[in-house]
């Protein structure tokens, strides 16, 4: 089977962060204000050559059994490294084709895939369970502002 996905706008991080849909998208963002939060699925277009036989990684994080399987991270090096962000919303402008953000884990120039709108009834997951290594992670993006993620990672 061949799947065939074409970006619909990039990533424009620089002084302010825009995800810019092209011209022809632009209409789609039409009554996406009011949410406060968008789930933007990216290309991590940046990503070498992904090694099908390489699907564990060495101790990532710092509690971390030795060796993840790729599908436990959140790591760009996958079969398909398309990711997706939870980023709040700043505007809107859906005659522009842009929404203004105030940071997204994406690199400038990262190929949108798909924009949605966060919606807690489907989206936001209440009984969630984490295994030990990471169970003590903040509990929303609010609070991973304030955690020392540099005291987790290996890298």
């Amino acid at each position: 089977m061949t799947i065939t996905m074409k970006p619909i706008g990039t990533v424009s991080a620089g002084a302010t962060t825009i995800v810019r849909l092209y011209k022809d998208y632009a209409a789609g963002l039409e009554g996406l204000e009011g949410f406060s939060h968008v789930l933007v699925f990216w290309y991590a277009h940046e990503n070498p050559s992904w090694d099908p036989g390489n699907l564990t990684v060495p101790k990532p994080y710092r509690l971390a059994p030795s060796r993840l399987g790729i599908f436990a991270t959140r790591s760009e090096h996958r079969p398909n490294p398309i990711l997706v962000s939870a980023v709040p919303v700043i505007r809107v402008d859906s005659k522009k084709g842009e929404i203004e953000v105030p940071w997204i884990d994406a690199e400038d120039g990262s190929p949108v895939l798909d924009v949605k709108p966060y919606q807690p009834s489907v989206d936001r997951i209440r009984d969630v369970e984490m295994p030990e290594w990471c169970r003590h992670w903040p509990a929303s993006a609010e609070e991973s502002g304030d955690f020392a993620w540099h005291e987790e990672f290996m890298f």
